[in-house]
Formats: structure tokens, sequence, C-alpha cells
């Protein structure tokens, strides 16, 4: 619907006259849909626009819950393992196209996931950049900037502004946070809402954040054909980039099976940098109790006593007098 600015922007003063004079004598339900964000909030609520007031209900769709995306994996691939769950969750979200595009075409296990997505008839390679720049206008190369090194790991404005040579970026910041609604903030769980020196940035939505991590940052192989090379750098990385997001996904699985209040992950800062990082922290509804969590690709890699203490530390700064779960996650639990 949005595509009538550019097409005939007079359709909007229309249907106003038109939506005004009978609505009250007919029996219509008019869904109209469109699918850059930002200009349809601006057709509907901006003041200086005919149809301002005239949306009885706005609905942003949002992606598969967890459950659902088990339920498609199994219909596709009954023998489906975690790893092939995890890497349809990190790259698509649950955003319904993309899941779509993978079952469809058969590619339903995590290594045939990587290989489509970076293949040279991908339709992923330009999804990206044809969404963005749509909502961005001519002032893409900025955000792009951005997103691209929070995809990076640099989440604080200081990091941001350093990885973009200095320049201001509060006002792209509060955009793409608040108009945009592509980033999020997050701090410490229980901080207090003005503390702004423990805040950071993240991409709200995977496939993004997996696109500019793997495709956006590696442009200068697509523009050489070098997807083979793409796919090695692709392969190579995953596991890391996998492990972030298994710890967003247990956050996300906890958060969907209810009884939190406040579900997040927790660290200090120190000098300067992040310490004590603890991968999940949730505070239950009821009583004075917390979930504190840490999270594994491999366990392997789990250290009991490093986490012990961490739990200990925790105890003294947040959840003094709070009944305290400890569990560990890997991949076998999702």
């Amino acid at each position: 619907f949005q595509e009538f600015i550019t097409v005939n922007p007079s359709v909007f003063s229309s249907l106003q006259n038109m939506w005004d004079t009978y609505r009250l004598d007919t029996k219509m339900n008019l869904v109209l849909s469109g699918s850059v964000m930002s200009m349809m909030r601006r057709i509907f609520t901006d003041a200086h626009e005919p149809l301002f007031g005239r949306a009885d209900n706005i609905i942003n769709l949002r992606p598969f819950r967890i459950k659902v995306l088990k339920e498609i994996l199994k219909d596709y691939n009954p023998e489906y393992t975690n790893k092939d769950l995890l890497a349809l969750y990190s790259i698509t979200g649950g955003i319904p196209k993309y899941i779509e595009l993978f079952c469809d075409n058969g590619y339903v296990t995590e290594d045939a996931m990587l290989r489509f997505f970076v293949s040279r008839m991908s339709p992923f390679i330009d999804e990206g950049r044809n969404l963005l720049i749509t909502e961005f206008g001519r002032d893409y190369g900025t955000y792009f900037s951005i997103l691209l090194a929070i995809a990076q790991g640099r989440t604080s404005q200081a990091e941001i502004t350093a990885a973009l040579g200095g320049i201001a970026i509060g006002g792209h910041l509060e955009r793409l946070e608040n108009t945009y609604q592509l980033i999020s903030k997050f701090r410490p769980v229980m901080s207090k809402p003005g503390s702004k020196n423990t805040v950071r940035f993240r991409i709200s939505d995977n496939f993004l954040q997996f696109w500019f991590r793997f495709i956006e940052r590696s442009r200068s192989m697509i523009e050489l054909d070098n997807y083979n090379d793409l796919c090695k750098v692709v392969i190579r990385d995953y596991p890391t980039f996998s492990g972030l997001m298994l710890e967003k996904y247990f956050r996300q699985k906890l958060t969907e099976e209810g009884g939190f209040r406040e579900m997040g992950s927790w660290w200090e800062r120190k000098a300067g940098k992040d310490a004590n990082e603890i991968d999940i922290v949730g505070i239950r509804a009821e009583g004075k109790s917390a979930l504190v969590a840490e999270v594994k690709r491999n366990a392997c890699n789990y250290d009991n006593k490093v986490f012990m203490a961490k739990i200990e530390h925790i105890k003294t700064k947040i959840l003094s007098g709070y009944d305290i779960e400890s569990r560990l996650y890997t991949i076998d639990d999702m």
C-alpha cells in the first residue's frame, strides 16, 4: 500500500474522502498491507497525512514463535537435529518467507542452509540491501555502516562511533531504534533505565544480523563472484556466530514459556570494559527467585567453578535475598 506514495499520492486523500463519507453505511472490513514499516507508520500516524487517525487497528506481523518453528522443520525434516533448528532460527528468525525459501527448496539441514544462503543463485544475497535501501533512501550509507558495526560486535555507542571514524550517530541510532525498529537497546537485568554507560545495541532481526555479519561484510567477494571462498568463510565463522544466537534462542524460549517479569543478560563495567558477564538472568514473576544460566554451544567449554563464582558475585550486586536456580544450557537442550 505504501507504494502509492511514489505512484500516485493523491490516492490517500481520495481514500480519506471515500472512507469518511461511506464507512458508516457499508459493511466493509478494509485491510491495507505494506512492507516498509516506516512509510506505513507515516501514512497512518503522521498528523499531517490524510489517513491519520483512520486506522482502527494496526497489526505488526511478528515472526513465528519457536514452537511453530520446530513444527515446520519437523514437517520437512522429521529427523532434524538441534544444529539444523539453530541454523533455521539464526538465519531466518522465524520470518515465514525465509523459512519457505529453505523448506520448499529442500535445504533443511545446517550445512544445506548455509551453502544455499551464500550460493551464486541465492535470493538472500541482495535481500538485506533491497529491504533497507527502500527504508533509508539516499541516506542508507551511514545506517549500513552502523548496522555492520553492530553485527561485528561493536555494541556500545562509543564503539560504533569509533568504527565510523568519530562521526555523530546519536540521531541515526535513535531512528534505527524508534522509527525503523531495526535495533534495540539493552541493559543489564534490573539496571536503572537512565544508566547510559551500560547500554548496548543489537540488531533486532536475526536475518539482518546474519546478513550484515556474512554478506554485507564480504561485499567485495560477491563483487568478484567469489562465492566459493565466501562459503568457506561462512562455514568457518558460523559456529561462533551461532553460539551468540543460541543465547538469544534460550532467552526467547524462556520468555515464550512464561513465568518471568524480566529476562535478559547481566554484566558490569570495570575500567571501561564489560566484566562478569552472565548469559541469562531471569527474574521470576512470583516470589523472590531468579534463574541464572550459562549458555554453551559445546558443554566441554563450560567451567563450573568460574560460573559459580559469577553467581556469588551477582548475589552481592542485584540478587541479594533471592532464591537462585542455576542452569547450563547447551545445544542439546533446545
